[in-house]
């Protein structure tokens, strides 16, 4: 009897969740993972401009693996994205590979040549596994968190005067999920510029291509899968030259995650990212009271934005490796 198969997901949802949801309580035991509800919307609901292959792994006919491939549609044509869990008790028994296996197989059939995926550095598993798959090391990002119940209200009081004193001759605008009509394509810009104006690494990553569509049917999904994101810009005239946005999820309110912050490039030096990163935070503050911890990820190389953050209080908890394989 064969020990490992792989299966497609099908109607299985409870199993995959049960897996990523073990998975996560062992790899990352301080982040909440979402309700079953929540998780099946994330099956179901399409992120735009991706698809998604999805598949299980079962060892001695239980199921122990989860995988999705996320393979975009408009951009990143050489590219496929995986997440893979497997239950830690389960592992080295041959599961994550016969997954891997399968995605790279799958990743030839579509005409692509790289696959993409994430560790966390708090257990060896998963740096090990990367390395005996053939992938390298493409980035690593840091995750940081900052515990509002501690927050230093004077210091970010203090901060938030300075960025307002270097930011004359902007405004600020605030939303939650889809941005306003006359504000949106601005959002698609600056949604575009990420993996241009945020480091990469070595991965094989190109810039987006997003336009206003994209950014509605973006948000809509985000609210369908159970989270709301809480946004700030600034304006320059009618012009939104910066944004940032937490998202919260309802049913595990008490942690958020500090999403995307960009300032156009020629509108840089005046402190709008540290603007409207402490204006976001007091509008979700004030939106959720009971919201205890933000975290976010950065690049290890992303200075800038790690001094920002340090700044207002937020402390590096854990590294988080990007992997590249580069299929011959």
């Amino acid at each position: 009897m064969t020990r490992v198969r792989i299966e497609e997901l099908g109607d299985a949802v409870e199993a995959a969740y049960e897996i990523a949801r073990t998975c996560q309580a062992y790899d990352q035991p301080d982040v909440p993972f979402s309700t079953l509800d929540d998780f099946r919307a994330f099956l179901t609901t399409g992120w735009p401009g991706y698809g998604h292959e999805r598949y299980l792994g079962f060892l001695d006919g239980a199921p122990v693996g989860r995988m999705n491939l996320a393979i975009a549609q408009d951009d990143n044509l050489d590219t496929v994205m995986i997440e893979m869990s497997v239950l830690p008790e389960a592992r080295r028994h041959g599961v994550g590979r016969a997954l891997f296996d399968l995605a790279a197989e799958r990743t030839r059939a579509l005409g692509r040549r790289h696959l993409i995926g994430g560790s966390v550095q708090r257990h060896p598993d998963g740096g090990a596994f990367a390395t005996a798959m053939g992938a390298k090391p493409g980035l690593e990002e840091l995750r940081s968190r900052l515990d509002v119940r501690t927050a230093d209200d004077a210091l970010l009081g203090r901060l938030h005067a300075d960025a307002l004193a270097h930011s004359g001759g902007y405004r600020l605008v605030r939303w939650t999920g889809v941005p306003p009509d006359e504000i949106i394509d601005d959002v698609a810009y600056l949604d575009g510029r990420l993996n241009a104006d945020a480091p990469v690494g070595d991965l094989s990553i190109e810039p987006e291509k997003v336009d206003a569509e994209r950014v509605r049917q973006s948000e809509l999904a985000r609210i369908a899968r159970g989270r709301m994101s809480y946004n700030t810009g600034a304006l320059r005239g009618d012009r939104l030259v910066a944004w940032t946005a937490i998202a919260v999820e309802p049913a595990a309110p008490r942690q958020a995650w500090q999403n995307i912050t960009l300032v156009d490039p020629d509108h840089r030096g005046h402190r709008l990212g540290l603007l409207v990163k402490i204006e976001n935070l007091r509008y979700v503050r004030a939106e959720q009271p009971g919201l205890e911890v933000i975290d976010t990820f950065n690049a290890a190389a992303n200075e800038h934005m790690l001094r920002i953050n340090r700044a207002m209080g937020f402390r590096e908890v854990e590294t988080v490796v990007q992997w590249q394989r580069t299929l011959a």
